[in-house]
C-alpha cells in the first residue's frame, strides 16, 4: 500500500484527530483569506490557517442560530491537549446559556478598572494638583494661576533679594503635602498641617487651606477620584479653628496724610515703582491686577483700561488724566505697562519693600499696598459718589438686585465721577496736573 505523500493537501472537510505533524503541513487554500481544520476530539475546537501562513487554535460553535468563533491562543503557544481543555470550557459555558465572549469581555473590563484603581490609589497630592491647575486655569486669572504655583514651589533656591537673611526662598505651604498619596490625605493629616503652618505663616496657610478645599471638592466631583475623598478630608472644626479667623485689616491712608505719602512716593528712586504706587491709589484696583497691566490694555482714544480681575475676569476703568500722565512717562520695554529690565518675565515683582520705605519716610506705619485700595475706597466717602459707581471702578460684586441686574453705568458715566475722585485726591495732597498740557507735563505743588 503506497504511503501518503507528506505535501498532500489536508482534506478541510473532514474533522482529524490533531497532531503536530498535521498542523505543520496545514497551509491555506489558494484564492482564501483563512481555513479552518476541525478536531475530531474536542466539540469546536479548530485550527485557522491564514493566507499569510499564521495559525491559531479557535473556538467555533452555534449560538442562537449565529456562528461565534473565540480565538484561543497561537499554535506556538498551545499544546493541542491545552487548546482542547480550553475549547471544552468554552462548550461548558456555551451550554449554560453564556457567551463566552461577552464573559472574556467582561472580565477584561474588571482587570482594566482594577488596573486603573490601583494607579489612582497610587496617585500623589502633587500629581493630581498638577492636573487640577490644568483644568480650571482657563476659568482663572494669570494672577489667580501664579499664586497657586507659589503656594506649591518647592523652594530653596536663592533668593532675588534674598529672604530675610536666610539666602534661599521657602517651600510654598502647599509643598509639603504633594508628595503624599490622596489617599493619604485624611482629616488628620491635614490638621496637623495646618497646625504647623499656622505656628510660622498663619496668613499664607490660610490661603493654602482655601485653596486646599478647593481641590479636594473638585476631586470629589471626578469619577477617578471621588472614591479617594468621598468626603473633604479638609473642611474640619480643628483645621479651622488652628488657623484661627483672620484679623479685620484697617490700614488705610488718611485725607491728612496725602500729602506726605505722595511726596515720599514721588521720590522713590525707581520711576516705574513710583508710577505704580501712585496709580494703585488713584484706581483703587487690587495690587496684582495694576502689576499685570498691558500697553494694549491702555486705550488712550477712548480714555480707558481693561484690568483683568478675579471676579469677572476683566472690566474696563476710565483712564483718568493723571493716571493717563504718568503711563506716558514710563518707559516702553516691552508689553507690559510697568516692566523691569532685570525681571525674568520682564515685569515689576510687587514693590513692597520700596511702598514701606516709603511709607517710613512719610511717617505712616503698617500701610500694606492693599490699604491703598481701602483707602481709596475710604476716600471717595468725603464725595457725594454713588457706592456702586465706586463699587465698579473697584471691581467688587454688586450688593443689591438693583445694581445686578437694572444698573448700567458706561465708561463715559463712570469716567464722570472717577475723574472726580482723582482731581479731589490729589487736591487734598497738594498737587496740581495741568491736565491740557502734553503728556508727561506735570504741575507739582506739595503742601507743606
Amino acid at each position: 500500500m503506497a504511503r501518503p505523500r507528506r505535501d498532500a493537501q489536508i482534506d478541510l472537510s473532514e474533522a482529524q484527530d490533531l497532531t503536530a505533524g498535521l498542523i505543520a503541513r496545514l497551509n491555506c487554500p489558494a484564492g482564501k483569506a483563512q481555513a479552518f481544520l476541525r478536531d475530531a476530539k474536542a466539540s469546536g475546537l479548530r485550527v485557522r490557517v491564514t493566507a499569510a501562513g499564521a495559525k491559531s487554535f479557535v473556538f467555533e460553535a452555534k449560538l442562537n442560530r449565529q456562528t461565534i468563533r473565540r480565538t484561543i491562543g497561537d499554535v506556538r503557544a498551545w499544546s493541542i491537549e491545552r487548546a482542547r481543555t480550553e475549547a471544552n470550557r468554552m462548550r461548558v459555558t456555551l451550554d449554560g446559556g453564556d457567551d463566552p465572549r461577552e464573559l472574556e469581555r467582561e472580565k477584561q473590563a474588571a482587570d482594566a478598572e482594577k488596573r486603573a484603581a490601583a494607579v489612582t490609589d497610587a496617585v500623589t497630592v502633587g500629581e493630581v494638583w498638577t492636573v487640577y491647575l490644568a483644568e480650571r486655569r482657563p476659568h482663572w486669572g494669570e494672577r489667580h494661576y501664579q499664586d497657586h504655583l507659589n503656594m506649591s514651589k518647592a523652594g530653596g533656591v536663592p533668593a532675588k533679594r534674598g529672604t530675610k537673611g536666610r539666602g534661599v526662598t521657602v517651600a510654598g505651604p502647599i509643598h509639603p503635602l504633594l508628595a503624599l498619596r490622596l489617599a493619604d490625605l485624611t482629616p488628620e493629616t491635614i490638621e496637623a498641617w495646618a497646625a504647623g503652618e499656622a505656628k510660622t505663616r498663619p496668613t499664607a496657610g490660610r490661603l493654602a487651606w482655601r485653596c486646599l478645599k478647593a481641590l479636594l471638592g473638585w476631586c470629589g466631583e471626578q469619577a477617578a477620584y471621588n472614591h479617594l475623598v468621598p468626603v473633604n478630608p479638609a473642611k474640619t472644626r480643628k483645621t479651622r479653628e488652628a488657623f484661627g479667623r483672620p484679623a479685620v485689616k484697617s490700614d488705610v491712608l488718611l485725607r491728612e496724610q496725602l500729602p506726605a505719602w505722595f511726596s515720599a512716593v514721588r521720590n522713590v528712586g525707581n520711576p516705574v515703582i513710583s508710577a505704580y504706587l501712585q496709580t494703585l491709589l488713584l484706581i483703587g484696583a487690587r495690587p496684582g491686577e495694576v502689576l499685570v497691566l498691558r500697553w494694549e490694555d491702555v486705550d488712550t482714544a477712548w480714555r480707558g483700561m481693561t484690568i483683568r480681575d478675579k471676579v469677572e475676569g476683566e472690566r474696563i476703568v476710565p483712564l483718568t488724566p493723571f493716571v493717563s500722565q504718568l503711563l506716558a512717562t514710563l518707559p516702553r520695554r516691552n508689553e507690559w505697562v510697568f516692566s523691569s529690565p532685570t525681571a525674568a518675565d520682564g515685569v515689576l515683582t510687587i514693590p513692597r519693600h520700596p511702598h514701606l520705605r516709603a511709607c517710613k519716610v512719610a511717617g505712616i506705619d503698617g500701610l500694606t499696598l492693599h490699604g491703598l485700595r481701602r483707602s481709596f475706597k475710604s476716600l471717595t466717602e468725603w464725595l457725594e459718589v454713588p457706592v456702586g459707581v465706586v463699587a465698579q471702578i473697584q471691581g467688587h460684586k454688586p450688593s443689591a438686585t438693583a445694581e445686578k441686574h437694572y444698573t448700567v453705568r458706561p465708561l463715559d458715566l463712570l469716567r464722570l465721577h472717577h475723574e472726580k475722585i482723582e482731581a479731589w485726591i490729589l487736591e487734598q495732597a497738594g498737587i496740581v496736573s495741568e491736565t491740557k498740557a502734553a503728556p508727561g507735563a506735570l504741575r507739582v505743588v506739595i503742601s507743606a
